[in-house]
């Protein structure tokens, strides 16, 4: 079967008790047993659920990996997969990463013994000066494109590399998503994703995931799962699955849409600079074009100004709304610097390249026209 008859079928076959043809939520926290120890699979919801059991075949179908693990945030998914190492392993992380990965690493996991060290930019000589810089590298954490400057990261080239250390290739694909790439397929041994994001799609659940190329590497990551407990509910797990049902529906229009408005913004006065890996000037743009199949529907703006003209012009946004996350429907303006990445200090983040006039946009589904004057508005500075 096909990436959208996956997303509507894996997992979700009609109830064989009643025909239902969407299968029931299970809400049920106990299973009664026939005898101790004698049940259908399920004892307690923590551990097994039947409608986590659907969402974890769909995901792990989507991906093309052999086994999934869903959690109750894509950071409850992340930290599971770094509290999978052993004090003193190292942790490589990419140059421009989401803030809540980087206060992880920085601030819960050094002080738990992981030693990390972050590549200065997205080529292969840098991720290997950061992969010599540690005493037992054993973890290579990767976004692509990043968040939020949309750098495109080779993750063939860099698992390549990975392997010469035997470390295993992590790839946040929450900004690619399975409909557009496929890190499983170019070398990777795990996929993260923030579920809330494009495979809910409608800002109204919180979720995430850890799929594994091979089913091995899931054993230590599926006993935490349990042991931690940081689990969705099924409720969760049914608004995933409902989103993950129209997921390449919405890639489609989210990847035209950002292209379009990309196009527009790169000529258009008080930008400075458009950062979207479907434009041709884009540095990332030929590895995008290798290893994606659309080039989402994330945009990054530099503005020209100070910061308080950026600040008026986020605020004076009316279809665009102010607000962290992405991913949904909707179309969110977000400031970065005060926002997703404040947790990084202020000194690295403007390093890094997240300054004061920097704007990252989730283009959503609206119509285009109405996207663009909505920021043609807010450009005008009255």
């Amino acid at each position: 079967m096909k990436f959208s008859t996956r997303a509507i079928h894996v997992g979700q076959e009609p109830d064989p008790s009643t025909g239902s043809t969407i299968p029931p939520i299970h809400l049920s926290t106990t299973y009664t047993q026939a005898a101790p120890g004698q049940h259908k699979g399920y004892e307690y919801s923590r551990s097994q659920n039947p409608t986590r059991k659907a969402l974890e075949e769909c995901l792990a179908s989507l991906e093309e990996g052999e086994e999934c693990a869903a959690f109750s945030s894509g950071l409850a998914a992340t930290t599971t997969v770094f509290q999978s190492l052993e004090p003193g392993d190292g942790v490589v992380g990419g140059h421009d990463l989401y803030g809540g990965t980087f206060r992880l690493l920085e601030r819960v996991f050094k002080r738990w013994g992981l030693e990390v060290a972050f590549a200065a930019d997205a080529s292969a000589e840098a991720h290997a000066q950061a992969i010599a810089s540690l005493s037992r590298p054993r973890l290579l954490w990767l976004e692509t494109p990043t968040n939020p400057l949309l750098d495109i990261v080779d993750i063939s080239n860099l698992a390549r590399l990975a392997k010469l250390h035997s470390m295993t290739v992590a790839v946040d694909n929450t900004f690619g998503t399975p409909y557009l790439q496929k890190p499983l397929g170019l070398g990777a041994d795990l996929v993260i994703h923030s579920t809330t994001k494009y495979l809910g799609g409608h800002s109204d659940v919180v979720g995430g995931a850890v799929i594994a190329r091979r089913k091995e590497a899931m054993e230590t990551i599926r006993f935490l799962q349990n042991a931690a407990g940081g689990v969705p509910s099924p409720m969760d797990c049914y608004l995933l699955l409902r989103g993950l049902k129209t997921l390449a529906v919405r890639m489609d229009r989210h990847c035209s849409n950002a292209l379009e408005l990309a196009a527009m913004l790169s000529k258009k006065r008080g930008i400075a600079k458009v950062f979207y890996p479907g434009l041709p000037e884009h540095p990332g743009f030929e590895a995008a074009r290798a290893q994606m199949s659309g080039f989402g529907g994330m945009i990054t703006l530099q503005l020209e100004g100070d910061a308080d003209r950026t600040r008026r012009f986020c605020s004076k946004l009316k279809v665009f709304s102010l607000a962290e996350s992405l991913g949904g429907v909707e179309s969110l303006c977000c400031h970065p610097a005060t926002m997703t990445h404040a947790s990084i200090p202020k000194e690295l983040r403007e390093v890094r390249g997240i300054t004061e006039t920097l704007v990252r946009l989730s283009v959503g589904i609206e119509d285009v026209e109405d996207l663009m004057a909505d920021i043609e508005q807010a450009l005008r500075d009255e």
